[in-house]
């Protein structure tokens, strides 16, 4: 008589296994989308520290000033109307961040990155934002007066109204800049600024020595104002309208 094998537990009754299967794969699922966007956008519960991560995150009306967000990863946040005042942005990424009506006056922003940021009306008074990225920036009647930008790069962006009155704009791109009603009264420059194909219609020159200036040309000089205390780059004149005699508002 031939021996019969006994049965394993899986094979008398093999329910405890599938489920054993179904519980390992529901876990697999719920391990996969904890570690998706929801835990990302968990970051922003953080509080400000340097190389925080908030970007993607919803952070308008609140009062950050003097917070250290030096190198923080703060792409895409809404900031609108928040106060950053006196904040430190060092090295920190703001691309396409929200920052309409925000107060970063008197921040440090050197080598940081605005570009394509939306700051309609923002406060930059006496910033320091050196070598810093406001490329394709919206920075319409934006206050950058006082403020350092050495070195930094404004290709392409929105700068009408912008006032830079009194700020340091030495080695200052503004390649293709639509500079329309900026105000540069009373800058501070030593060295070459690039106007390569910027905007400057009624752009306010009053009292500064363009003599260094790259990239202006007869065409744009035509469009702006400025007075008998101009001086522009050889070869370039002062047009018949200067001074401008209506008012800036």
């Amino acid at each position: 008589m031939m021996s019969q094998v006994p049965h394993t537990r899986a094979e008398t009754n093999p329910w405890p296994l599938a489920l054993m299967r179904v519980a390992c794969r529901i876990g697999a699922m719920l391990v996969a989308i904890g570690t998706a966007d929801p835990a990302a956008a968990a970051n922003c519960k953080y509080a400000p520290a340097p190389n925080v991560d908030w970007h993607e995150c919803s952070k308008g009306m609140l009062m950050l000033g003097g917070s250290d967000l030096s190198r923080a990863n703060l792409a895409d946040a809404d900031f609108t109307s928040t106060d950053l005042r006196q904040a430190n942005l060092t090295g920190a990424n703001l691309e396409k961040a929200t920052l309409v009506r925000a107060s970063l006056a008197g921040a440090t922003a050197d080598k940081a990155n605005f570009a394509r940021i939306e700051a309609y009306r923002a406060n930059f008074t006496g910033a320091s934002a050196v070598e810093a990225s406001f490329v394709g920036a919206e920075l319409q009647r934006a206050d950058l007066s006082k403020a350092d930008l050495t070195a930094t790069d404004f290709e392409k962006a929105e700068l009408g109204r912008v006032s830079f009155a009194g700020a340091t704009i030495t080695g200052t791109r503004f390649r293709l800049a639509n500079l329309s009603r900026a105000d540069f009264q009373g800058a501070v420059f030593e060295g070459p600024i690039n106007f390569e194909d910027a905007f400057l219609f009624l752009t306010r020159f009053d009292g500064l020595d363009l003599s260094a200036a790259t990239g202006l040309t007869q065409a744009q000089v035509d469009l702006t104002c400025g007075n008998a205390d101009t001086k522009l780059p050889a070869g370039l004149t002062a047009p018949k309208g200067w001074p401008c005699t209506f008012t800036f508002d």
